[in-house]
């Protein structure tokens, strides 16, 4: 599982004037979007008209091939129950070798969590497809806005940014985002923001979210979550529960919220500020 999260510090100022702005979370800082070519640049991702590779395959020598190994990872997940085509669809054609270290490559495929540095993970391509498929809620074709909390080596974002019109991915360590921005650049994804800085304090200038995801658990989740989450929305992280963790969905309705504690899973903690 992807295993630590991120979070925003200072806003885009382009964004800024579009949208209110909003406050909240442990010592917030405003977050900070950052272009996928260069980090001083403040500026969103943004895509160039070159087109995206269909198919890259791994580096030779490793004895497997890209889209065949896809294509069964692809299979085991509707095995173990994912049934959104969108969903799956965007786990075929997602390159997860692209995100982890070259000496891992030959277990990309693998429904296992594998580190990226900075003591954290990539999560099990189970666990990405599971919690997705529960944000996206039976929606047919691309949802609306949402919001990542933990960016981490930015596999999962860029996963989102197939189901999704647009994506702000957050990310508190700094090692980390700059890796995932240096992951997502051969992808050119138009609809994928990435920011680092204080995840806790969501990101209002993206908002409202069709559906926020979180890679950490908290003991309560951010009222700025909930608050930048649209009516109609979903939100899906992993919460302390019975001393141990449990995925948590909380939909917004226009009669309040309504929560539902599902499987255990084992997450890093939520916690504020930057690294």
């Amino acid at each position: 599982m992807k295993e630590r999260p991120s979070f925003p510090a200072r806003l885009d100022s382009t964004l800024a004037k579009n949208r209110p702005s909003a406050g909240g979370g442990i010592a917030p800082s405003a977050p900070r979007l950052v272009p996928i070519a260069k980090a001083p640049v403040i500026a969103p991702m943004v895509a160039k008209s070159k087109p995206v590779p269909k198919a890259i395959p791994v580096p030779q020598g490793l004895g497997m091939d890209s889209v065949a190994v896809r294509q069964r990872m692809v299979q085991k997940l509707a095995g173990q129950g994912v049934t959104d085509p969108l969903v799956l669809t965007a786990m075929g054609t997602i390159e997860r070798h692209r995100f982890v270290d070259s000496a891992l490559v030959n277990q990309a495929y693998e429904d296992t969590s594998l580190p990226i540095g900075l003591g954290q993970t990539i999560s099990k391509p189970g666990v990405v497809s599971r919690m997705i498929e529960l944000m996206r809620n039976g929606a047919t074709g691309r949802m609306g806005r949402v919001l990542e909390i933990g960016t981490g080596c930015g596999y999962q974002a860029a996963v989102l940014s197939c189901v999704a019109t647009e994506v702000y991915s957050i990310e508190r360590l700094k090692g980390l985002h700059d890796k995932a921005r240096d992951n997502l650049r051969h992808l050119r994804l138009p609809n994928l923001h990435l920011l680092f800085g204080d995840g806790m304090v969501g990101y209002a200038q993206g908002g409202p979210y069709a559906g926020i995801i979180s890679a950490a658990g908290g003991d309560a989740l951010p009222q700025a979550w909930i608050d930048q989450l649209a009516v109609g929305g979903r939100l899906v992280a992993p919460m302390v529960h019975s001393g141990g963790q449990a995925l948590l969905v909380v939909d917004k309705t226009p009669q309040g919220l309504r929560q539902s504690i599902l499987e255990a899973v084992h997450f890093v903690p939520l916690k504020s500020g930057v690294a």
